[in-house]
């Protein structure tokens, strides 16, 4: 359903994607990670025709973005990350509109807006304002009216942000029933949990450059049984690094230094709580003070910060 092909974007001398390639498919969640100016969202204003590649491709179920943008768009329904309501339009009636902007008319309409008003839990108040709603309603009412005329392929940038726990869980619900009825669904997110639970491959980027791709299981492999073992405090840099090394080179293989600053240290190993009294000791040796320990078993978010060595919302 998506295929995109070298996509790069560049301002100037800025590269914000930077040769990426990846296809998702229908009836799947795809989910696309990383921090703050990775290129998410540059992608996505690619994909949905609002921006020109620089070069490379996007292919929108056989159709081209740039060479077929009508016959694109047309399996496209676009969630974007900032609300996208009318806020003097009634709820039932934003999703009119919307649905009149791709075509729909008569009874088609009326029922298709009277389905979605009901999945997403607004029935009750489809004539009241959204002005009048809830951070989370709107984020509902949002994905709504980019579902109505049952696209293709589902765009969704960052739809729980800000929501609170009952509609993020509804939102949930909404793009398994989409995936049931067949439609792929592109999902970006800075929540690594979201993305264990919702998809069923995804793609890892940092500095609008592809560092990892796969299903959530092929990813998950790449962790091993290691553990994430972070360090705060105060830790003279060479003196440090070298009595790490002194502790791989008596026993501890598998310890792998990920980050090393002034004040934070990040390895990982296998069964770390057991050999924190031997670190421990190691560190003070060389004049090292740790003030805080961080342990966390192996997950989506420890492998971006294998990957990039610093923490995903950084």
């Amino acid at each position: 359903m998506l295929v995109i092909s070298n996509l790069l974007k560049q301002y100037g001398d800025l590269v914000a994607v930077d040769d990426i390639s990846l296809r998702a498919e229908k009836g799947t969640v795809f989910g696309l990670l990383g921090p703050n100016g990775a290129g998410k969202s540059t992608m996505i204003n690619c994909i949905s025709g609002l921006l020109r590649p620089t070069s490379g491709s996007v292919s929108v179920g056989g159709f081209d973005i740039v060479d077929d943008p009508t016959d694109a768009k047309k399996l496209l329904g676009v969630v974007p990350q900032e609300l996208a309501l009318y806020e003097d339009l009634s709820a039932i009636d934003n999703l009119r509109y919307w649905g009149k902007a791709y075509g729909m008319r008569g009874e088609d309409l009326a029922s298709r807006a009277k389905e979605v008003l009901g999945n997403i839990g607004l029935a009750d108040r489809s004539k009241d304002l959204p002005k009048t709603f809830s951070g989370g309603m709107k984020r509902r009412l949002n994905f709504a009216c980019g579902i109505m005329h049952r696209p293709h392929l589902i765009l969704l940038d960052e739809p729980t942000a800000g929501v609170d726990p009952q509609s993020r869980q509804r939102l949930f619900d909404m793009v398994e029933a989409e995936r049931r009825h067949g439609a792929c669904i592109l999902y970006t997110t800075h929540y690594m949990a979201e993305a264990e639970q919702l998809c069923d491959s995804l793609a890892i980027i940092d500095h609008g450059k592809l560092i990892a791709q796969g299903t959530v299981a092929e990813l998950r492999a790449k962790l091993g049984a290691r553990d994430v073992l972070q360090l705060s405090g105060a830790f003279p840099g060479d003196s440090s690094q070298q009595a790490i090394q002194k502790l791989v080179n008596n026993g501890l293989s598998d310890l792998e230094l990920i980050a090393q600053e002034e004040q934070n240290i990040t390895m990982t190993l296998s069964d770390a709580s057991q050999h924190l009294p031997a670190i421990f000791a190691a560190l003070a040796e060389v004049g090292g003070n740790v003030s805080e320990t961080s342990l966390r078993r192996p997950n989506l978010e420890t492998l971006f910060l294998l990957l990039t060595g610093k923490e995903l919302r950084e």
